[in-house]
């Protein structure tokens, strides 16, 4: 058999509930949320659980929220399964810190706090109605950057901020300069461009001001090793130095998300089994379209984590 990945979700996998089931069955899942609640000083759990959807969807409560369903299904997933060792962990943007709280290269605690305060930056480093992102199907990468580039020009400046798998990128950057993409995509080869509903262009340049306060919040934390490779969004490639995630950490909030290459590349270590751990499916189904050829696992419930077997899979 070849290596395993355990694969962490970022913002858009939110739901109303999710993370419930483990709360109620397994001590340690109900110990992480408590943790999360204890270090914001409010309750966490309750908006996770009950909502509302549009306050789960703020961008500072998403984040601390589907860190701690992540850590909160992936101790239900090790009190299963205490045999099961990742080879790898890699999250898609906010997804990372959870795989470096599942690495032990970062204190869940510490993942809490700087992944708030990630959020509370975010959400003020672009005026309202300034930003905006959207997702381009069907299009090549090279000519879709050639299309920002010709955007970022005549309209206003837009750039690639997630690289999902084939056919699935999604570009951000100012109002103007995403709409001149939405309206100019078929030029680039896109079958369809869809408008994200977002708060801001995360992922692009416009998101500078944000990574440089995150900057300062993370060199107040401790980071240690990782007990396995962590694959960062930034260059697709595993990092173990703690000082060079620090500054990974940064680059990720204003440089796009690398998770094709993520991907592919520890298909090429040798992964050949992803298992995704937190809320939904979707990394699940940008892996299979970017390789059928891997199993992938979505932990997502405690029914699923129940049924794992590595003789299995999808």
């Amino acid at each position: 058999m070849g290596k395993i990945a355990f694969v962490f979700p970022g913002q858009g996998a939110q739901a109303v509930g999710m993370g419930k089931d483990v709360y109620d069955a397994v001590p340690a899942s109900r110990a992480a949320y408590d943790r999360a609640d204890e270090v914001l000083g409010f309750r966490l759990t309750d908006l996770v659980f009950a909502g509302p959807e549009d306050q789960l969807k703020l961008t500072y409560h998403t984040q601390p929220a589907l860190l701690a369903t992540s850590i909160a299904y992936l101790e239900a997933f090790r009190a299963a399964h205490p045999d099961v060792k990742p080879d790898y962990a890699a999250g898609h943007s906010l997804g990372e810190y959870s795989a470096l709280v599942a690495a032990g290269a970062l204190s869940f605690e510490d993942a809490v706090k700087l992944v708030r305060a990630r959020g509370e930056y975010m959400d003020g480093a672009v005026p309202a109605g300034l930003g905006a992102m959207a997702a381009v199907l069907g299009a090549e990468r090279e000519a879709l950057e050639q299309l920002c580039r010709e955007a970022s020009a005549q309209a206003g400046a837009v750039e690639l901020a997630n690289v999902n798998c084939p056919g699935q990128i999604v570009v951000s950057g100012s109002r103007e300069g995403v709409q001149y993409v939405v309206d100019n995509g078929k030029s680039a080869g896109a079958k369809r461009v869809i408008p994200l509903e977002v708060s801001g262009p995360f992922h692009s340049s416009m998101m500078k001001p944000a990574a440089d306060k995150l900057a300062a919040k993370l060199a107040e934390t401790e980071l240690r090793a990782p007990s396995v490779p962590v694959v960062a969004n930034v260059t697709a490639r595993a990092e173990t130095n703690p000082d060079a995630i620090r500054e990974l950490l940064v680059r990720q909030v204003s440089a796009p998300v690398l998770w094709e290459d993520s991907v592919r590349w520890m298909i090429g270590q040798g992964v050949d089994t992803f298992v995704e751990i937190g809320s939904g499916t979707v990394l699940a189904g940008l892996i299979k379209k970017t390789d059928k050829s891997v199993r992938v696992f979505s932990l997502n419930s405690l029914a699923a984590i129940k049924n794992f077997s590595l003789q299995g899979g999808e």
